[in-house]
């Protein structure tokens, strides 16, 4: 049989280096996979018109393996520390795809040789005894150092040439080394898996035994891995600053140019808010901390508005890539739905204003048009049409249900050519709402962890409850990759300002 459990243990060891929950898979693999690409590339500094700030270096096989594997190991620590919802999750070979029919196969074949060898008379225990050694190994691999006695048990009853011994003479009696190992199994078990440990006492025979006793193995070891996970937790976040700081800079020391892209960010950052304010940010020193906070904060709250289509995201916030592209999608989707909102309000007037629900239900409809806005599919003039008719719709029932006057045709007609309107970026009520949408974004940015939220700014009544979460998260994820990064930013930025300081001089 192929060694399914050594293969299981060693995917379940994979997974605890790199796979979690589906989306923070996804975030880790995505992250890995760009820092991996930084270090095949040795790509020159992407600032336009100047040199690379350091020559390409050429490096060993060895050395390149030996920085993903550290790479790797950062992106596991990081997603677990940021990541409370981060798991162990098995995985299968897509359906009907060659991996998974070898597999079948190779099973298949192991499973008829060995029913065929325990059919032989007198029968053969060689694929059983080897089976019974790899349920030993995972078995003796749950035990905790200190746990010397469930050791010596497993060891006496899974002895393996005394099994050998008494299959030779033909003593031994399979049935029952099968019984001890399902008890230990249920000693060991989390509470979830009982009831698998129940079923396998029902099964008789052998061959469905053994599969079954493998199957619940399986799942038994990621148990295991996922509780080594929240074990491992409140130790990391102690010293996971630290860690991702060293792993890091030990990238950064084969990598001497791992942070182009992050120098590019600052600096179009710094560019762009001093150039807009000549009088105001730049009159202040070029090395004072206020000026370097807001330089840093406002960079932060560039990444929630970044060209998805551009492969130069900073280096430093690598790891974080996907956790900030769903709060863009979703700040862009909240940004719609409040300036569908304050369109329909001012359009309606206070006929509607303090109707109680009506916020709510037209809300909740704005929502669900809009839920595949994301997609290749979703059709942007349709659905504009289609939120248009169906608040009209709403709006006209509400008015008639208060005893208020029904909206006239004229007036439905402007209302839903306004909604229509606001599917473009330059829309002056849309640009409105993300301008303060980004200033209540920053105002968390700005202010302490332990500080209550920023002040609310007018027309984001709809979505209060949803951006204080976006910036409850924003501000943990950029608090955290301060606490990493801050030396290499201070110095980048440091750099980058001081300069503006002697010309204004």
């Amino acid at each position: 049989m192929p060694k399914e459990p050594s293969e299981s243990s060693s995917e379940a060891n994979k997974k605890m280096d790199g796979k979690g929950s589906e989306d923070s898979t996804g975030q880790t693999e995505a992250s890995e996979e760009m820092l991996r690409k930084r270090i095949r590339t040795n790509t020159p500094s992407p600032h336009r018109g100047t040199p690379p700030s350091s020559p390409p270096k050429f490096v060993s096989m060895e050395e390149l393996m030996e920085t993903a594997k550290g790479v790797t190991n950062m992106a596991l620590a990081h997603e677990i520390v940021v990541n409370g919802g981060f798991q162990v999750k098995a995985t299968e070979p897509a359906e009907g795809s060659l991996e998974k029919r070898v597999k079948e196969i190779m099973h298949k074949v192991f499973w008829d040789s060995l029913e065929a060898q325990l059919n032989d008379d007198p029968p053969v225990y060689d694929h059983a005894i080897k089976l019974v050694g790899e349920i030993k190994e995972t078995l003796l691999s749950f035990l905790m150092p200190g746990q010397a006695r469930l050791r010596g048990q497993i060891e006496e009853a899974l002895d393996l040439s005394l099994i050998q011994q008494q299959a030779e003479n033909g003593a031994l009696d399979i049935g029952k080394v099968a019984q001890f190992i399902i008890n230990t199994m249920g000693a060991f078990c989390a509470p979830c898996r009982d009831e698998d440990v129940r079923k396998l006492r029902d099964i008789t025979d052998i061959v469905p035994l053994f599969k079954a006793i493998f199957a619940v193995l399986d799942k038994m070891k990621i148990d295991m891995a996922n509780f080594a996970v929240s074990s491992l937790r409140p130790h990391l976040l102690q010293q996971s600053v630290e860690y991702e700081r060293k792993k890091f800079q030990e990238f950064l020391d084969k990598q001497p140019n791992a942070l182009d892209f992050t120098q590019k960010w600052l600096q179009d950052t710094a560019d762009s808010m001093l150039g807009e304010s000549e009088g105001g940010a730049a009159g202040a020193s070029s090395s004072s901390p206020q000026l370097l906070l807001s330089v840093h904060n406002q960079a932060y709250l560039r990444l929630l508005n970044w060209d998805r289509g551009m492969d130069c995201f900073p280096e430093t916030v690598l790891m974080d890539r996907g956790r900030f592209l769903e709060m863009q999608l979703e700040l862009e989707q909240l940004a719609l739905v409040a300036s569908v909102l304050l369109i329909v309000y001012n359009s309606a007037g206070e006929a509607i204003s303090g109707l109680p629900g009506l916020m709510d239900r037209l809300k909740s409809t704005i929502k669900i048009l809009l839920a595949e806005m994301h997609t290749p599919s979703f059709r942007v003039d349709e659905t504009f049409a289609a939120i248009g008719e169906k608040l009209c719709l709403e709006l006209g029932e509400c008015l008639s249900q208060h005893g208020f006057s029904p909206f006239h045709t004229d007036r439905q007609s402007a209302l839903k050519g306004q909604i229509a309107a606001v599917k473009s970026q330059d829309n002056p009520i849309r640009k409105l709402i993300d301008s303060r949408i980004q200033a209540y974004l920053i105002g968390f940015l700005d202010s302490s962890p332990h500080k209550s939220p920023p002040p609310l700014p007018g027309g984001l009544a709809p979505i209060s409850k949803e951006l204080e979460e976006v910036g409850v998260r924003l501000s943990r994820l950029v608090n955290f990759n301060k606490l990493v990064y801050s030396p290499f930013y201070h110095k980048i930025l440091q750099d980058i300002l001081e300069p503006r300081g002697g010309a204004d001089t």
